[in-house]
């Protein structure tokens, strides 16, 4: 049997508007010229990327998967002088401990961190409970479109709890700066289970809401197929630990558990308060906080694609931006094309906006968040500071709305001169279908993240034409771009002082998306995995 390789062909540029046969050509063409028969070999796109640096230009960006026997593809110094170098599918690496566990594992959250970690366990025979405070998929989305038509708050299950967590209610990007095999698996995974081919070869690929709700829901579904356990409406009020085992408070009654894993979100602020007063180290840590812009989207497309704006071999353009010259940084996050903004609040009385889109990004308004650096000397550097530190500011967005989680909004050009006398009017808000008031924004913050909005909105002016545009408009207040606290753990994954509890994920400070989430949750399965035996042996 003739020995199998695979190698990737990187750097293959082409006009955007190559297709699948011309990239495969390229990629072939490039063997040839080398010296290499390309006939018989496998071609399979890898990765496709858009660079539209230069508007008269845009190219795509590929690498290509090539599959053949051994003697008939470059290696060594060849292969690295074409840009390629040997593949070798990512597959994760689970090995099993022999220690004892007393009762199922017990896993908090149903997020990115908490599924992935259910999945990967359930896959495995250790048949993991999953509780989750919220709804399920169908339920939480009914709270969610009640919300919104009538603004009276579920604080249970909303865009922040329920099945999925808060990535369920966003673009659904995938795109993560990690570089680990357990990606490949969070990608398949997601495949499997409903997410579209496009996500396994775009460099920055994303699912949208509409489809993410229906990939969690098979997933969640997966983990009880293999012998899993979901319960919905099942809040961690606290938990007793023993020599061997655990015993969850929760809000439908006690659960054994052998192990606990706490993947709670970034948002869970009461859960956390419980766990800090059973002895659980929780740390301050930098966060962000800012504003959502919104933009028509077809100034977005012409300001980055120039006169092929509007081709949907493109797609809607997407930016991302940064600016560290001050003595803090200021950034965009989280961009959502042909998106809107969502209502994210899950406390009363305080306001949170979002982004959110669906998977064809269709909608006339592109918005991302324009958010501030906050550091742990700026509240004080304690637990509870950072936490009031983000509920001042959605107290205050609460007022400036007028109440009714009304958002306070301001058109970009007022907000620069410190005034609010302009009514949004090319660009109209999309917050719970304009449920907004006009008010001043730089009133709900500190003085210090006001300015570098400010400033951040002139630089980003400059490096993008038109994102300073006086009519673009501002909602407030986006506060939960991550978890402002971290849960420290040790060599095993475990709580500092808690050998049998797993913080788990951006809830515990350990990641900052849906994919390095997942990515996290499984991290702590393979833990758990490495140390005991499952339930049943």
């Amino acid at each position: 049997m003739r020995d199998f390789r695979q190698i990737l062909l990187g750097g293959i540029s082409l006009d955007f508007r190559a297709d699948e046969q011309d990239i495969i050509k390229a990629s072939a063409n490039k063997l040839k010229q080398a010296g290499y028969d390309p006939a018989g070999l496998h071609f399979r796109i890898y990765r496709r990327s858009i660079d539209a640096r230069r508007r008269s230009d845009i190219r795509a960006v590929c690498s290509v998967l090539v599959s053949g026997e051994a003697g008939r593809l470059p290696s060594g110094d060849k292969l690295g002088r074409l840009g390629g170098k040997e593949f070798e599918e990512a597959n994760i690496e689970v090995k099993i401990g022999n220690e004892k566990m007393q009762g199922r594992p017990l896993i908090v959250g149903t997020g990115p961190a908490g599924m992935f970690c259910g999945l990967l366990l359930a896959q495995n025979g250790y048949a993991p409970i999953v509780i989750e405070r919220g709804g399920s998929v169908a339920e939480r989305t009914a709270a969610v479109d009640n919300f919104c038509r009538t603004h009276i708050l579920d604080t249970e299950s909303n865009i922040q709890f329920g099945a999925g967590g808060a990535g369920t209610f966003s673009d659904g990007k995938l795109v993560t700066r990690i570089s680990d095999a357990r990606t490949s698996y969070v990608l398949r995974a997601l495949h499997e289970h409903g997410a579209p081919d496009s996500i396994l070869t775009q460099a920055k690929p994303h699912v949208g809401t509409d489809i993410l709700k229906i990939v969690t829901q098979n997933l969640l579904s997966e983990i009880e197929r293999l012998g899993g356990e979901v319960r919905y409406h099942t809040r961690l009020d606290g938990f007793d630990e023993y020599s061997q085992a655990i015993k969850a408070n929760t809000s439908q009654g006690d659960i054994g558990c052998g192990v606990m894993v706490l993947a709670l979100g970034h948002s869970a602020r009461d859960t956390g308060s419980v766990l800090i007063s059973r002895g659980i180290d929780v740390v301050p840590k930098a966060f962000s906080v800012g504003v959502r812009i919104e933009h028509l989207q077809s100034d977005i497309d012409e300001a980055l694609y120039g006169n092929f704006a509007g081709d949907v071999r493109l797609g809607p353009a997407e930016y991302a931006l940064s600016d560290t010259t001050g003595d803090r940084g200021v950034y965009t996050f989280c961009m959502c094309p042909g998106g809107e903004i969502a209502a994210a609040a899950s406390e009363q009385g305080g306001l949170v906006v979002n982004g959110m889109s669906n998977h064809a990004r269709d909608g006339r308004n592109a918005n991302s968040a324009v958010a501030v650096s906050v550091l742990p000397e700026d509240f004080g550097n304690t637990v509870q500071n950072a936490i009031e530190f983000q509920r001042n500011i959605e107290r205050a967005a609460f007022v400036a709305g007028g109440g009714e989680f009304c958002a306070p909004v301001q058109t970009v050009g007022d907000f620069l001169q410190g005034v609010s006398r302009h009514a949004p009017n090319r660009v109209l808000p999309t917050y719970m279908n304009g449920h907004v008031n006009m008010a001043e924004l730089g009133g709900i913050f500190p003085e210090f993240v006001s300015n570098t909005l400010r400033r951040g909105l002139v630089s980003f002016g400059r490096k993008m034409r038109g994102f300073d545009a006086p009519d673009a408009v501002l909602t407030g207040a986006e506060t939960r771009t991550s978890s402002p606290v971290r849960m420290p753990r040790g060599e095993t994954l475990t709580a500092i002082g808690h050998d049998r509890i797993y913080p788990c994920g951006e809830g515990a400070g350990y990641a900052g998306g849906i994919t390095s989430a997942a990515v996290d949750g499984i991290r702590v399965a393979q833990a758990i995995m490495e140390r005991y035996a499952p339930c049943g042996d």
